[in-house]
């Protein structure tokens, strides 16, 4: 169960919400970013949002994510997000393995994140967006 298992502090990882500019347009996505200088493995994420919209109560699909492999200082883009979903708080769940200890955390980025004010260049990735962790 859940409750016997020993999660450390997740020290060293980040998710970014950040934009970039396509021939298509702006397109925004999720991201991974491991500090660490040692590489992660079985990451899982899981994705959702949810929250209250024009009085209404609002849920998306809960999206599932696995990185088997996330090198030291790497990142990886896990999934494009909708700029229609800022209105809604879009929680993460963050698992992995580093050696054979597991670190898990939530990220949460509520509507108030994607305030202009808060949107800011994110040298990791060299774009704009949000960052978390």
């Amino acid at each position: 169960m859940k409750k016997d298992i020993d999660f450390h502090p997740v020290t060293g990882v980040k998710l970014a919400i950040a934009k970039e500019e396509t021939p298509l347009g702006t397109e925004w996505a999720v991201y991974i970013i491991n500090l660490n200088l040692i590489e992660l493995n079985t990451v899982m994420i899981t994705s959702k949002g949810y929250g209250e919209l024009e009085g209404e109560k609002k849920q998306t699909s809960t999206l599932r994510h696995l990185i088997k492999e996330l090198g030291a200082q790497c990142i990886a883009k896990v999934e494009p997000i909708d700029p229609a979903v800022f209105v809604l708080n879009n929680e993460f769940w963050v698992s992995y393995y580093i050696l054979d200890q597991i670190f898990d955390k939530k990220f949460i980025f509520t509507p108030g994140s994607f305030d202009p004010i808060f949107i800011r260049n994110i040298p990791e990735l060299g774009l704009e967006g949000v960052l978390h962790g």
